[in-house]
Protein backbone atom coordinates (compact mmCIF):
# COMPACT_ATOMS: atom_id res chain seq x y z
CA UNK A 1 0.00 0.00 0.00
CA UNK A 2 2.84 2.70 0.79
CA UNK A 3 4.40 2.20 -2.50
CA UNK A 4 1.60 2.45 -4.26
CA UNK A 5 0.52 5.69 -2.70
CA UNK A 6 4.27 6.59 -3.12
CA UNK A 7 3.51 6.42 -7.09
CA UNK A 8 0.58 8.23 -6.80
CA UNK A 9 2.65 11.31 -4.96
CA UNK A 10 5.11 11.05 -7.59
CA UNK A 11 2.74 11.05 -11.00
CA UNK A 12 0.74 13.98 -9.24
CA UNK A 13 4.34 16.25 -9.26
CA UNK A 14 5.34 15.18 -12.49
CA UNK A 15 2.15 16.20 -13.97
CA UNK A 16 2.53 19.65 -12.43
CA UNK A 17 -0.74 18.85 -10.68
CA UNK A 18 -2.53 21.37 -8.22
CA UNK A 19 -5.18 19.50 -5.56
CA UNK A 20 -7.73 22.03 -3.78
CA UNK A 21 -10.46 21.13 -2.11
CA UNK A 22 -14.20 22.43 -3.14
CA UNK A 23 -16.04 24.82 -0.70
CA UNK A 24 -18.63 23.10 0.71
CA UNK A 25 -21.81 24.70 0.01
CA UNK A 26 -21.36 24.16 -3.91
CA UNK A 27 -21.15 20.37 -3.59
CA UNK A 28 -18.99 20.31 -6.40
CA UNK A 29 -16.31 17.09 -6.63
CA UNK A 30 -12.95 17.43 -5.97
CA UNK A 31 -10.78 17.46 -9.05
CA UNK A 32 -7.36 17.56 -10.08
CA UNK A 33 -6.08 20.70 -11.89
CA UNK A 34 -3.45 19.79 -14.41
CA UNK A 35 -1.23 21.78 -16.58
CA UNK A 36 -2.37 20.86 -19.98
CA UNK A 37 -0.30 21.68 -23.70
CA UNK A 38 -2.37 24.11 -25.37
CA UNK A 39 -4.62 22.27 -27.60
CA UNK A 40 -5.10 23.42 -31.14
CA UNK A 41 -8.62 24.73 -30.98
CA UNK A 42 -7.15 27.12 -28.13
CA UNK A 43 -3.81 28.38 -30.04
CA UNK A 44 -4.17 31.62 -31.69
CA UNK A 45 -7.52 32.41 -30.44
CA UNK A 46 -7.64 35.48 -28.04
CA UNK A 47 -7.91 34.30 -24.33
CA UNK A 48 -11.25 36.35 -23.89
CA UNK A 49 -12.76 35.20 -26.49
CA UNK A 50 -12.40 31.53 -25.08
CA UNK A 51 -13.26 32.31 -21.12
CA UNK A 52 -16.09 35.18 -22.62
CA UNK A 53 -18.09 32.15 -23.68
CA UNK A 54 -17.80 30.71 -20.01
CA UNK A 55 -21.80 30.39 -18.50
CA UNK A 56 -20.44 28.70 -15.19
CA UNK A 57 -18.01 27.95 -13.04
CA UNK A 58 -15.89 24.97 -13.45
CA UNK A 59 -16.53 21.90 -11.44
CA UNK A 60 -13.44 21.53 -9.92
CA UNK A 61 -11.87 23.02 -6.30
CA UNK A 62 -11.83 26.10 -5.83
CA UNK A 63 -8.41 28.11 -6.46
CA UNK A 64 -7.07 30.74 -8.61
CA UNK A 65 -3.83 30.24 -10.99
CA UNK A 66 -1.85 33.58 -11.47
CA UNK A 67 -2.04 36.93 -11.28
CA UNK A 68 -4.88 39.55 -10.96
CA UNK A 69 -3.90 40.73 -14.37
CA UNK A 70 -3.38 37.15 -15.93
CA UNK A 71 -4.88 34.34 -14.69
CA UNK A 72 -8.27 32.03 -14.22
CA UNK A 73 -10.20 30.76 -11.68
CA UNK A 74 -11.07 27.21 -10.93
CA UNK A 75 -14.37 26.01 -8.88
CA UNK A 76 -15.90 29.63 -8.86
CA UNK A 77 -18.57 30.26 -7.05
CA UNK A 78 -21.57 32.68 -7.82
CA UNK A 79 -22.57 35.59 -5.41
CA UNK A 80 -26.11 35.41 -5.02
CA UNK A 81 -28.35 38.10 -6.88
CA UNK A 82 -29.73 39.06 -3.52
CA UNK A 83 -29.02 38.18 -0.24
CA UNK A 84 -30.02 39.55 3.12
CA UNK A 85 -27.22 42.64 3.15
CA UNK A 86 -26.49 42.69 -0.46
CA UNK A 87 -27.52 43.12 -4.37
CA UNK A 88 -24.97 41.99 -7.29
CA UNK A 89 -25.74 44.66 -9.91
CA UNK A 90 -25.42 44.49 -13.73
CA UNK A 91 -26.36 40.57 -14.00
CA UNK A 92 -26.40 40.47 -17.77
CA UNK A 93 -22.52 40.70 -17.63
CA UNK A 94 -22.11 36.86 -15.50
CA UNK A 95 -19.58 38.53 -13.53
CA UNK A 96 -21.00 37.92 -9.98
CA UNK A 97 -18.22 34.76 -9.79
CA UNK A 98 -15.51 34.74 -7.32
CA UNK A 99 -13.08 32.37 -4.93
CA UNK A 100 -15.44 31.30 -1.66
CA UNK A 101 -12.78 33.59 0.05
CA UNK A 102 -14.06 37.00 -2.44
CA UNK A 103 -17.95 35.61 -1.45
CA UNK A 104 -17.08 35.98 2.23
CA UNK A 105 -15.80 38.64 2.19
CA UNK A 106 -18.85 40.69 0.49
CA UNK A 107 -20.83 38.95 2.35
CA UNK A 108 -19.18 40.15 5.60
CA UNK A 109 -18.49 43.79 4.74
CA UNK A 110 -22.02 43.86 3.61
CA UNK A 111 -23.61 43.17 7.10
CA UNK A 112 -20.76 45.98 8.29
CA UNK A 113 -22.53 48.27 5.89
CA UNK A 114 -26.14 47.44 6.62
CA UNK A 115 -25.03 48.95 10.05
CA UNK A 116 -24.81 52.17 8.78
CA UNK A 117 -26.79 54.94 8.32
CA UNK A 118 -28.34 55.37 4.91
CA UNK A 119 -27.00 51.70 3.83
CA UNK A 120 -28.96 48.34 3.80
CA UNK A 121 -25.91 46.63 2.81
CA UNK A 122 -24.04 46.96 -0.33
CA UNK A 123 -24.41 47.04 -4.16
CA UNK A 124 -21.72 45.05 -5.73
CA UNK A 125 -20.38 45.59 -9.40
CA UNK A 126 -17.54 43.14 -11.17
CA UNK A 127 -16.45 40.01 -9.35
CA UNK A 128 -15.07 37.95 -12.18
CA UNK A 129 -16.60 35.75 -14.81
CA UNK A 130 -17.05 32.14 -13.93
CA UNK A 131 -13.95 30.83 -14.57
CA UNK A 132 -11.92 34.34 -14.44
CA UNK A 133 -9.55 34.64 -17.41
CA UNK A 134 -9.51 37.81 -19.47
CA UNK A 135 -12.88 39.86 -19.72
CA UNK A 136 -14.24 40.44 -23.48
CA UNK A 137 -14.96 44.23 -21.87
CA UNK A 138 -13.40 46.33 -19.39
CA UNK A 139 -11.22 44.81 -16.74
CA UNK A 140 -7.31 43.95 -17.38
CA UNK A 141 -7.60 42.79 -13.72
CA UNK A 142 -10.44 40.39 -11.79
CA UNK A 143 -9.20 37.54 -13.48
CA UNK A 144 -8.69 35.33 -10.46
CA UNK A 145 -12.26 35.96 -8.37
CA UNK A 146 -9.55 37.81 -5.73
CA UNK A 147 -11.26 41.48 -7.23
CA UNK A 148 -14.08 43.11 -6.41
CA UNK A 149 -15.62 46.15 -7.23
CA UNK A 150 -18.14 47.88 -4.61
CA UNK A 151 -20.55 50.69 -5.60
CA UNK A 152 -19.89 54.11 -3.72
CA UNK A 153 -23.96 54.06 -3.89
CA UNK A 154 -25.90 53.84 -1.01
CA UNK A 155 -27.77 50.27 -1.02
CA UNK A 156 -30.93 51.61 0.14
CA UNK A 157 -33.22 49.19 -1.64
CA UNK A 158 -31.97 45.63 -1.76
CA UNK A 159 -35.27 44.96 -3.85
CA UNK A 160 -33.99 46.27 -7.13
CA UNK A 161 -35.21 43.90 -10.05
CA UNK A 162 -32.90 42.78 -12.76
CA UNK A 163 -34.06 45.53 -14.91
CA UNK A 164 -33.29 47.94 -12.64
CA UNK A 165 -29.81 46.67 -11.69
CA UNK A 166 -29.47 47.53 -15.75
CA UNK A 167 -30.23 50.93 -15.68
CA UNK A 168 -29.48 52.54 -12.17
CA UNK A 169 -26.01 53.56 -12.19
CA UNK A 170 -23.70 54.73 -9.00
CA UNK A 171 -22.91 57.84 -7.95
CA UNK A 172 -19.38 60.01 -8.29
CA UNK A 173 -17.91 60.68 -4.93
CA UNK A 174 -15.53 63.08 -6.48
CA UNK A 175 -14.66 66.97 -7.44
CA UNK A 176 -12.29 69.00 -9.28
CA UNK A 177 -11.15 65.68 -11.17
CA UNK A 178 -11.15 64.03 -7.55
CA UNK A 179 -8.67 65.84 -6.54
CA UNK A 180 -11.42 66.41 -3.73
CA UNK A 181 -14.37 64.00 -2.62
CA UNK A 182 -17.79 65.99 -2.92
CA UNK A 183 -20.79 66.39 -0.83
CA UNK A 184 -22.32 62.93 -1.16
CA UNK A 185 -19.25 61.68 0.69
CA UNK A 186 -20.30 60.38 4.27
CA UNK A 187 -18.39 58.88 6.93
CA UNK A 188 -20.70 56.06 6.14
CA UNK A 189 -18.29 55.63 2.96
CA UNK A 190 -15.39 56.06 5.34
CA UNK A 191 -16.33 53.48 7.82
CA UNK A 192 -16.99 50.99 5.15
CA UNK A 193 -14.16 51.42 3.04
CA UNK A 194 -11.88 51.00 6.35
CA UNK A 195 -13.41 47.61 7.23
CA UNK A 196 -12.89 46.52 4.11
CA UNK A 197 -9.25 47.33 4.99
CA UNK A 198 -9.43 46.24 8.29
CA UNK A 199 -9.99 42.85 6.68
CA UNK A 200 -7.01 40.22 7.26
CA UNK A 201 -7.58 39.08 3.74
CA UNK A 202 -7.73 42.27 1.82
CA UNK A 203 -4.48 43.35 -0.13
CA UNK A 204 -4.84 46.76 -0.95
CA UNK A 205 -8.48 49.05 -2.04
CA UNK A 206 -8.23 51.73 -5.04
CA UNK A 207 -9.77 54.71 -4.64
CA UNK A 208 -9.72 58.00 -6.36
CA UNK A 209 -6.56 60.48 -5.06
CA UNK A 210 -9.51 62.77 -3.32
CA UNK A 211 -10.59 59.96 -1.17
CA UNK A 212 -7.78 58.96 0.34
CA UNK A 213 -6.59 61.97 1.28
CA UNK A 214 -10.07 62.74 2.60
CA UNK A 215 -9.50 59.49 5.07
CA UNK A 216 -6.74 60.42 6.03
CA UNK A 217 -7.51 63.32 7.31
CA UNK A 218 -10.45 62.26 9.05
CA UNK A 219 -8.83 59.30 10.46
CA UNK A 220 -8.52 60.04 14.31
CA UNK A 221 -7.68 56.29 15.70
CA UNK A 222 -5.47 53.52 14.36
CA UNK A 223 -3.59 54.49 11.14
CA UNK A 224 -2.71 50.83 10.02
CA UNK A 225 -5.33 50.44 7.58
CA UNK A 226 -3.99 53.28 5.34
CA UNK A 227 -1.53 51.35 4.25
CA UNK A 228 -3.88 49.61 1.62
CA UNK A 229 -5.95 52.19 0.74
CA UNK A 230 -4.27 53.17 -2.76
CA UNK A 231 -5.12 55.87 -5.27
CA UNK A 232 -5.27 55.27 -8.33
CA UNK A 233 -7.28 56.77 -11.71
CA UNK A 234 -11.28 56.95 -11.76
CA UNK A 235 -12.93 54.91 -9.10
CA UNK A 236 -14.95 57.42 -7.56
CA UNK A 237 -18.51 55.33 -8.52
CA UNK A 238 -17.04 52.18 -6.79
CA UNK A 239 -14.39 51.13 -4.78
CA UNK A 240 -12.02 48.09 -5.84
CA UNK A 241 -11.08 45.26 -2.91
CA UNK A 242 -8.48 43.36 -4.06
CA UNK A 243 -8.15 39.87 -2.04
CA UNK A 244 -4.44 37.94 -0.86
CA UNK A 245 -3.98 34.99 -2.23
CA UNK A 246 -5.63 32.18 -0.14
CA UNK A 247 -2.86 30.66 1.61
CA UNK A 248 -3.28 26.94 0.40
CA UNK A 249 -3.22 28.57 -3.69
CA UNK A 250 0.38 27.26 -4.63
CA UNK A 251 -0.65 28.18 -8.24
CA UNK A 252 -1.74 31.88 -6.79
CA UNK A 253 0.59 35.22 -7.52
CA UNK A 254 0.14 37.86 -5.01
CA UNK A 255 1.00 41.89 -5.99
CA UNK A 256 3.69 43.35 -4.04
CA UNK A 257 2.74 44.47 -0.82
CA UNK A 258 2.29 48.36 -0.16
CA UNK A 259 5.49 50.62 1.10
CA UNK A 260 5.60 51.24 4.47
CA UNK A 261 3.33 53.73 6.33
CA UNK A 262 -0.24 55.15 5.65
CA UNK A 263 0.69 56.46 2.43
CA UNK A 264 -1.09 59.41 2.75
CA UNK A 265 1.58 62.06 1.34
CA UNK A 266 1.81 59.97 -1.55
CA UNK A 267 -1.89 60.71 -2.27
CA UNK A 268 -1.52 64.25 -1.23
CA UNK A 269 0.91 64.43 -4.31
CA UNK A 270 -1.60 62.60 -6.73
CA UNK A 271 -3.96 65.59 -5.33
CA UNK A 272 -1.03 68.25 -5.78
CA UNK A 273 -0.75 66.81 -9.62
CA UNK A 274 -4.44 67.08 -10.52
CA UNK A 275 -4.40 70.63 -9.39
CA UNK A 276 -0.98 71.72 -10.49
CA UNK A 277 -0.27 69.04 -13.24
CA UNK A 278 3.78 68.95 -14.13
CA UNK A 279 4.79 69.67 -17.62
CA UNK A 280 5.02 66.54 -19.97
CA UNK A 281 8.57 64.98 -19.66
CA UNK A 282 9.85 64.90 -23.22
CA UNK A 283 11.93 61.99 -22.34
CA UNK A 284 9.00 59.98 -21.31
CA UNK A 285 8.47 56.31 -23.11
CA UNK A 286 5.54 56.05 -25.62
CA UNK A 287 2.94 53.83 -23.57
CA UNK A 288 2.68 50.37 -25.68
CA UNK A 289 -0.67 49.46 -27.05
CA UNK A 290 -2.08 46.77 -24.87
CA UNK A 291 -1.99 43.11 -26.39
CA UNK A 292 -4.82 40.69 -26.43
CA UNK A 293 -3.90 37.90 -24.16
CA UNK A 294 -3.35 34.08 -25.81
CA UNK A 295 -3.38 31.13 -23.30
CA UNK A 296 0.09 31.57 -24.04
CA UNK A 297 0.50 34.20 -21.51
CA UNK A 298 -1.89 32.09 -19.11
CA UNK A 299 -0.98 29.60 -16.29
CA UNK A 300 -0.84 26.06 -18.24
CA UNK A 301 -3.85 25.36 -15.33
CA UNK A 302 -5.79 27.68 -17.30
CA UNK A 303 -6.52 24.93 -20.23
CA UNK A 304 -7.97 22.71 -18.01
CA UNK A 305 -10.01 25.17 -16.18
CA UNK A 306 -11.80 25.80 -19.59
CA UNK A 307 -11.84 22.51 -20.26
CA UNK A 308 -13.66 20.80 -16.93
CA UNK A 309 -17.08 20.20 -16.60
Amino acid sequence: MGRYLGLIALGLMLAGCNIASPPPETGKTRQVVSTQNIPASMVGVQAKQLFGKAGGGSRQGAEPFGGYSKGCLAGGTQLPETGPTWQAMRLSRNRNWGHPEAIDFIQKLSRTAARQPGWSGLYIGDISQPRGGPMLTGHASHQIGMDIDIWMRPADRLNLSRAERESISSISMRRSRGAFTNDQWTRAHHEIIKAAAQDSRTARIFVFPGAKVRMCKDETGDRAWLRKIRPWYGHHYHFHVRLKCPDNARGCVNQTPPPPGDGCADAQQWVNNILNPPPPDPNAPKPKPRRELTMHDLPRQCVSVLQAN
